[in-house]
């Protein structure tokens, strides 16, 4: 159809193309001092924070990566083998550090996989002076050995981060599901802990030196994930964990990718050990990440000659969170470790 002639709007000139408007400008990112080095956008560093020197003038450095992105976002650290026996966290930082990016990464990865590097070389979960350095925070410039690493994780790594998640495995011969421990009473908090998408997420009160307790006093976001048992890599736990701080990660707006969650994640209040009435040789019948019901027979305790000494039955229902290892048991030892499901709709079951 003709529409006959067009006509130029009165106040514009054909010759001149129309203004676009103004593109917002990107907020310029500033480089990130750590440990007296300064990490460029779009750099990834390694730097050693120097933590002690040994009886043979030896110094001993606690290694640190840096992975400091091109674009704006938030901070974020993690790390490992705060009990140095404690492996499986060291593998997933190392896998997560492959994934990294600093030309798309949004924000700041600060990695150290080993923060107890006396323990991790003695495979012992404690320092040389039999401290738990998770309980020696946050520390001082004048104290213990523990006392003196706590303190320089704080000024250096925490001090700089908004976000954290620390990572642990299950300790004394014990293996733990794989889980969340936070603070869900706050949003944020609950909010990445449920990104995780971990099998369990637990609220959990932060006891007094832990890495969590001194950095949430800061203002600090802080995950504790726990999952498999001191001295191995679980290759479930370490692929759970992987993908878990890549999802946070997806949350915070660091990566624009998100892996996907396999099932759904159990939220649990209160949790019980269940400790057998006698020693000797336990046999369980309960797997981790087992749904149970109250008073269900979870194993049976035998003598050496292979009578039954007694039966561990489970105090509520639940789900099963961890598990002692090492069969040989005294009485009262924790063995089986059930946590309550909570419904959310209806409050905890």
């Amino acid at each position: 159809m003709n529409e006959g002639p067009t006509t130029d709007p009165p106040d514009s000139d054909p010759e001149l193309p129309s203004p676009r408007p103004a593109r917002a400008s990107r907020p310029a990112v500033l480089p990130f001092s750590f440990a007296g080095e300064v990490v460029l956008p779009n750099e990834r560093r390694r730097v050693e924070l120097p933590a002690a020197r040994l009886a043979t003038e030896t110094h001993l450095t606690i290694p640190a990566e840096i992975v400091h992105g091109r674009r704006p976002g938030p901070c974020l650290w993690l790390s490992a083998a705060v009990h140095g026996d404690e492996l499986n966290g060291v593998e997933i930082i190392r896998q997560i550090l492959g994934r990294l990016d600093p030309e798309v990464l949004r924000g700041t990865v600060v990695a150290v996989p080993v923060v107890n590097v006396f323990g991790f070389i003695e495979q012992s979960r404690y320092l040389p002076d039999r401290r738990d350095l998770n309980r020696s925070f946050p520390g001082s410039s004048s104290g213990s050995l523990a006392s003196r690493i706590a303190h320089l994780f704080m000024r250096e790594v925490v001090a700089h981060c908004q976000y954290g998640i620390d990572l642990h495995t299950g300790a004394n011969h014990r293996s733990n599901t794989p889980q969340i421990r936070a603070n869900l009473n706050d949003p944020e908090t609950r909010r990445i802990g449920e990104a995780f998408g971990a099998p369990v997420v637990q609220h959990s009160a932060t006891r007094d030196g832990s890495l969590r307790e001194a950095a949430g006093r800061l203002g600090v976001h802080v995950l504790l994930y726990e999952a498999g048992e001191a001295l191995r890599i679980d290759d479930e736990p370490v692929r759970v964990g992987v993908n878990g701080v890549l999802r946070v990660m997806h949350a915070l707006g660091m990566r624009s990718t998100r892996p996907k969650q396999k099932g759904r994640t159990i939220e649990v209040g209160r949790s019980t050990w269940v400790r057998p009435r006698a020693s000797g040789l336990a046999r369980l019948d309960v797997k981790l990440g087992d749904r149970v019901e109250h008073r269900q027979r979870l194993g049976f305790v035998t003598s050496a000659f292979g009578e039954v000494a007694c039966h561990i039955d489970a105090p509520h229902a639940g789900v099963v969170i961890g598990l002692a290892r090492n069969p040989l048991v005294n009485k009262g030892d924790g063995v089986v470790h059930v946590g309550r499901i909570v419904d959310r709709e209806a409050g905890a079951s």
